[in-house]
């Protein structure tokens, strides 16, 4: 069979799969077996398989997800999150849809200390969803505004995406989160900026919850520097270069189980549940990031990243432009699979465009994590909304998309402001020790 119509069967068997509900990673590791086997032959597909799972399993660099997914589980069962969000509540609350606000504040300063946009959305839905609720806020702003907060987890380092994207392309990932921190805290002015803006519209939508006086706001700060010290020795021991990421992981994950012990908030139950989730997560990211190698050594053998690279740049269009089609493709493919697995099938095949056109890749990596986010808020498989939804059972899902739709518009600004100036997301990377 030809390569390039094999190519084009096993990828519409693969969404098929998915279509059926079989697992993404299990999916593509099937598809991808399937089509070496057809391409080469049933030895070489075995031995590809065996090879790439035992390979992918021992790689030293990956076992900065295992760390950071603990990191992110032991800060949710110490109640960081909690604080977190008491603290911006403090200071916040008061305003017209103060506790949205505190909402998105928290989201990002949770995320500083957890890499998942899916543990950040679920944590502080938690913990907001009552809070806003308790006060009478419109079901459209209460859930629209955690679910789009969550999506800041994967942003704002440490961030599982940025270290898989690293991997695939070879990007540096201490420049991946340096780069993160500045469009991050960009997302949460925008995100808050949006809440104003539509409470001011109307009113209604999110009243102002209690003030706190100066005694409570100063008593809430005293309760987060434990978060704010742990997210500083991660990220400042990779920007004066004194961790790798991978030990940087490992030292967020003990610092983030000492501050539960010193709050007293922590227990060996919970410890044992951390782990057992860590390595549930970090079994899933594997079986994913397996069958994503297998697919992509597959279509690498069908000669089809070349042909689509070469495809693209020989189109009369200018490298914005072509930035631009990249860019609609991930929108459109955000409505229709997972994240990371957008990531793992995609990234092969784009990234020599990207390399060709001139693009800096640390750029393309921020720019990248930004327009997956969408995709977890849009429908109809957009993640955080279906964390949400089983959070709130009660409100339907139409209308937590509804809210997350004016989170949506303005990560689409913030996009084309980040393409627009560069220099917002590699300032800080370019700053750094070598």
């Amino acid at each position: 069979m030809d390569p390039t119509l094999l190519a084009v069967s096993i990828l519409v068997l693969l969404f098929a799969l998915l279509a059926a509900g079989m697992p993404i990673g299990f999916a593509m590791g099937l598809s991808a077996f399937l089509g070496t086997l057809l391409l080469i032959d049933a030895q070489a597909a075995l031995a590809l398989l065996g090879q790439t799972a035992y390979e992918t399993a021992l790689t030293y660099n990956l076992s900065v997800v295992p760390m950071f997914v603990l990191m992110g589980y032991i800060a949710g069962e110490a109640r960081l999150s909690e604080s977190l969000y008491r603290a911006c509540n403090a200071w916040l609350g008061h305003r017209r849809g103060g506790l949205a606000l505190a909402t998105i504040g928290g989201c990002g300063a949770f995320a500083a200390i957890c890499g998942s946009s899916l543990a950040t959305a679920a944590t502080m839905a938690q913990i907001a969803l009552p809070e806003m609720r308790r006060y009478g806020y419109d079901d459209r702003l209460a859930t629209g505004s955690v679910a789009a907060g969550g999506t800041i987890g994967i942003l704002i380092p440490p961030s599982i995406i940025m270290v898989i994207y690293g991997l695939l392309t070879e990007t540096s990932i201490s420049q991946l989160f340096l780069a993160g921190f500045l469009p991050g805290t960009l997302t949460v002015a925008g995100f808050m900026l949006t809440i104003a803006v539509m409470t001011r519209v109307d009113p209604r939508l999110g009243p102002p919850g209690g003030r706190s006086s100066t005694r409570e706001k100063l008593l809430a700060l005293r309760n987060v520097w434990g978060a704010a010290a742990l997210f500083l020795l991660v990220i400042g021991g990779l920007y004066m270069g004194i961790f790798s990421p991978t030990e940087a992981a490992s030292i967020g994950a003990v610092g983030a189980l000492a501050l539960g012990i010193l709050n007293r908030s922590f227990t060996p139950r919970m410890l044992g549940r951390s782990l057992l989730d860590a390595v549930k997560t970090t079994a899933m990211v594997f079986t994913i990031l397996i069958g994503a190698i297998l697919f992509n050594n597959f279509l690498i053998l069908a000669s089809v990243p070349s042909l689509v690279s070469g495809w693209i740049t020989a189109l009369p269009l200018g490298k914005t432009a072509i930035l631009f089609v990249i860019l609609g493709m991930y929108f459109v493919l955000g409505c229709l699979l997972d994240s990371l697995a957008m990531i793992l099938l995609t990234i092969p095949i784009v990234f020599p465009i990207i390399n060709a056109l001139g693009y800096d890749p640390v750029w393309f990596g921020i720019i990248i994590v930004m327009v997956v986010e969408l995709g977890l808020i849009t429908p109809p498989i957009g993640m955080n909304v279906f964390v949400i939804k089983g959070i709130a059972r009660d409100v339907p899902l139409a209308t937590i998309f509804r809210g997350a739709m004016p989170f949506v518009i303005a990560q689409i600004v913030l996009i084309l402001v980040l393409v627009a100036f560069p220099g917002i997301a590699l300032w800080l990377p370019s700053t750094m020790a070598r």
